[in-house]
């Protein structure tokens, strides 16, 4: 058999003939032409290589291989009723999906914590996965549905990718606490003097703050350079080195924050999908409680900074 000749609609005129014992009969259930189901059952006992339902009087009595096929045919079609109908109502106390994000700072650290919390009351049978990807990946896995969503500080440009700011951000100086070249404040002078732990997962690249260092004339020393920000704290707080890292991530580390001594442009935070999903009932929930969470929490961050 032939599984790219497959037409589900050929089961289920199969399913109603078996029901209504006839071709008129079943025409009628469906709301179609009784030639339009005599054709359609010819296309299926071509494929199957079996008449499926022989004339008895008036009545189309269905042959063994028809009896063998009308319970898993069934199944197949109320699992493809149930499928259309969960994409258009989506109950997030029952509903059982896993949705599957790329992201290495913003998402991770800060917003997928509340989200988890969230999920805890709203949502008790969904769960999340986190992963990293390469850029040159992201659309592929979107469009196969192995990736969900994709969020970074980069600005990625896609036709097949929709996106939402979800947070604005600053790079701040970070170092160990009581650091003795830091006393007095960091100047651009003991910026450029000291060692950097650098974050990047392209070493190739030049992120941001070197490009606006370079338009200044400076380069700074960098000793270190980590894919990861995990790696960041672990290491300050043994040596005298300083990193650059977004002011939401630095702040839930144990270490001293200074403002950068030069002007930087601020991080925008994107939130990617792809189209397909666009109107996915389950993917515009969720895409909504992290929408709503990134809001509450830059609200905070906003007040927090006032009052200071």
């Amino acid at each position: 058999m032939n599984l790219h000749r497959i037409d589900l609609n050929l089961f289920a005129v199969f399913d109603a003939i078996y029901t209504a014992g006839s071709l008129t009969k079943a025409a009628d259930v469906l709301c179609i032409t009784q030639p339009a189901v005599s054709n359609s059952l010819s296309r299926l006992r071509d494929l199957l290589n079996d008449p499926l339902f022989v004339r008895t009087g008036h009545t189309m009595t269905p042959t063994p291989v028809a009896q063998n096929i009308i319970v898993p045919a069934r199944e197949a079609l109320e699992l493809l009723r149930k499928s259309v109908q969960a994409s258009h109502i989506f109950d997030p106390l029952i509903a059982k999906k896993q949705f599957n994000f790329a992201s290495r700072d913003l998402l991770e650290a800060s917003i997928i914590p509340r989200l988890l919390t969230q999920l805890e009351n709203q949502a008790p049978n969904i769960t999340l996965t986190n992963f990293e990807i390469g850029y040159n990946k992201i659309v592929s896995e979107m469009a196969n549905g192995h990736l969900d969503f994709f969020a970074d500080a980069t600005t990625f440009s896609d036709p097949h990718l929709s996106k939402h700011k979800i947070a604005n951000d600053r790079y701040v100086v970070v170092a160990k606490k009581n650091h003795p070249e830091l006393r007095q404040g960091l100047s651009m002078e003991t910026f450029l003097q000291l060692d950097h732990i650098n974050v990047s997962q392209n070493p190739q690249a030049q992120g941001l703050i070197d490009i606006e260092l370079d338009k200044l004339g400076h380069k700074r020393r960098i000793k270190f350079r980590s894919q990861h920000f995990l790696t960041v704290p672990s290491a300050l707080v043994k040596t005298d080195m300083i990193a650059c890292l977004p002011y939401h991530l630095a702040k839930h580390y144990d270490v001293a924050i200074f403002e950068l001594p030069f002007k930087v442009p601020p991080l925008e935070y994107f939130l990617y999908w792809h189209i397909s999903m666009e109107d996915d009932h389950a993917h515009r929930w969720m895409r909504e409680q992290i929408m709503a969470i990134a809001h509450t929490y830059q609200s905070h961050d906003a007040r927090m900074q006032e009052a200071v």
